[in-house]
């Protein structure tokens, strides 16, 4: 991809989250032109899932592997590491704080807790289309109080051991058979866009 064409994609990207970049606007690379939501939630979503991976696979399991220090769900008072789930619930809540034009979840037809169980119709087919259809994503518009948001799924994999083995042993877990690799949920990415 040629400086051009990434400068303007990375400037439409920002533009739509609603930052203010060096080299965008109308003197930079940025042009008219803009990224259309399904592109910027996928690129949301490689960065959202890379990060995830990562955390999971090179910290959490390696250390848990190691007995150098445990993941749990109260990482604060038992001075442990947060589980990969809160990592990324955390980051999003980071994010809706300091840039409220998009927002994102991990969402679970299995919830251990209930706020991560799907709410809206899209949420719910979403859910059940990446469990239908692996290896697939979701899209729709849906209208959320008077705003029209676009809102993508994508399938969430149990991407280390540690997160299949957490599932599986938590007493309020509705499903205790996971395996590292197994669909867990999915990863609702949801950005606002003008009607």
């Amino acid at each position: 991809m040629g400086h051009s064409k990434a400068g303007a994609m990375l400037c439409g990207a920002v533009a739509l989250a609603g930052v203010t970049a060096f080299g965008c606007g109308s003197q930079g690379g940025g042009g008219g032109g803009g990224i259309q939501p399904q592109q910027m939630a996928d690129a949301l979503y490689a960065v959202i899932a890379a990060d995830r991976a990562t955390y999971a696979g090179q910290v959490v399991d390696r250390l848990v592997k190691e007995n150098a220090i445990k993941a749990t769900e109260r990482f604060k008072e038992e001075k442990t590491l947060p589980l990969p789930a809160q990592m990324l619930r955390m980051g999003a809540e980071h994010a809706q704080k300091t840039n409220s034009n998009f927002s994102y979840a991990l969402l679970s037809m299995w919830p251990i807790n209930q706020q991560n169980k799907a709410k809206t119709d899209a949420e719910k087919a979403g859910l059940k289309f990446v469990a239908e259809n692996p290896g697939k994503n979701y899209y729709t518009e849906e209208k959320i109080a008077d705003k029209t948001y676009f809102t993508a799924v994508y399938p969430d994999k149990a991407v280390a051991a540690a997160c299949a083995n957490c599932h599986n042993e938590h007493a309020d877990s509705p499903r205790k058979d996971f395996k590292e690799g197994d669909l867990m949920g999915g990863l609702v990415i949801r950005i606002p866009v003008n009607k």
